[in-house]
């Protein structure tokens, strides 16, 4: 396994890169979307909540330039420089899709600019691009001082029914002057967008090199802002993989909503998937609570044994990425950076005691 750093847009910067390997990092996730832009959320913490029922930020990118295959491959070129390895970029801008995961007029056009960018990440050597098939998105949190000591950490407090707003998707404004409400969808029309999604874009992906990584809904509810989810248990990660077999498609598995989810067992689903090796790479994180009441905590504190996950994903041969999710924002000068830190370090302590696997070409004795 590696330990990896997941950097926002406006923090890449050298700074923050030479941060990452001071901590132990070898590899970094980024983000290309501006979730701060015009916004609710805040980032100054680093964590775009925007509250419960805010949205985050005005999608759209100012300088599209950056999803081009030179610009991509600029980026990679100062991460390396800074000894660092890009393994993914996380997240589609939504105004890039949106008419892909509501299903509508532009969805095709839409659909030929995603392959464009998995074509270019292709080029610039960038191996995977996380995903969230989502119309509401990652919305409905609520922060406060839940964490040990007191520190500000986030969560939800019940279900988030308010309709989503017209010229919105994935908690996201992409039309400003749209008016009205976005009418509700069913979960099997869902499920048909995501499938044309996949099958339009995995052969792409294939081609290219890159591997798709699927994140469960969070909160993983069926249904949020009168939206239906699509993967909010973890057996529907199943269904998401099988719908088009390949090794482009595969998950960004959040072990934190999966602990959220009501039914099945992290520990199993950890187990199931990365046996399957359909584990493209990992987010860290520990709670507290079940959906729809749950609280986010320190790695070493939650309700997850991050000791058993960790080593179930070894004793399956994982190789990829973990990252640190969300941590909590400790009462110091660099609230973020302090909880990451803390968060890298546990991780470092578990794998430094899991039994080391032998050199290829070598017997063990």
């Amino acid at each position: 396994m590696k330990i990896g750093l997941g950097l926002y847009r406006h923090m890449l910067s050298r700074e923050n890169y030479d941060f990452a390997r001071q901590a132990g990092c070898t590899h970094v996730v980024i983000h290309l979307v501006d979730y701060f832009r015009g916004g609710n959320a805040n980032p100054n913490n680093n964590q775009p909540t925007g509250g419960k029922y805010g949205y985050w930020g005005v999608a759209g990118d100012p300088d599209d330039a950056i999803w081009s295959a030179r610009e991509l491959k600029r980026i990679r070129s100062e991460i390396e420089d800074a000894g660092l390895i890009l393994e993914a970029i996380e997240n589609l801008d939504p105004a890039t899709w949106y008419d892909v995961i509501l299903g509508g007029p532009r969805r095709d056009e839409q659909i030929e600019r995603i392959a464009a960018i998995v074509r270019n990440m292709g080029e610039a050597g960038i191996p995977t691009l996380g995903y969230n098939f989502s119309i509401a998105g990652v919305c409905g949190r609520v922060s406060g001082p839940w964490g040990r000591g007191g520190a500000v950490t986030v969560g939800s407090d019940g279900p988030l029914d308010e309709p989503l707003a017209n010229g919105t998707v994935w908690n996201m404004i992409y039309d400003p002057h749209a008016t009205g409400q976005t009418p509700s969808a069913s979960y099997d029309e869902l499920w048909k967008r995501l499938e044309f999604f996949l099958q339009r874009i995995i052969p792409v992906a294939e081609q290219a090199g890159v591997r798709l990584a699927a994140h469960p809904d969070d909160p993983p509810m069926p249904s949020m802002r009168r939206q239906p989810r699509l993967v909010y248990q973890p057996d529907m990660y199943q269904r998401l993989i099988d719908v088009v077999p390949s090794t482009s498609n595969a998950l960004e598995f959040c072990v934190g909503t999966i602990s959220e989810m009501r039914e099945g067992s992290v520990y199993d689903a950890v187990d199931r998937y990365s046996r399957q090796g359909k584990i493209a790479y990992v987010h860290l994180r520990n709670i507290t609570g079940k959906v729809p009441e749950y609280r986010e905590t320190f790695i070493d504190e939650g309700d997850v044994d991050m000791v058993r996950v960790l080593g179930l994903l070894h004793a399956n041969s994982f190789e990829g990425v973990v990252i640190p999710d969300h941590t909590p924002q400790m009462t110091c000068a660099a609230p973020w950076h302090s909880g990451m830190a803390h968060t890298i370090g546990f991780i470092q302590g578990v794998l430094a005691t899991l039994p080391k696997r032998p050199k290829q070409g070598t017997k063990q004795v």
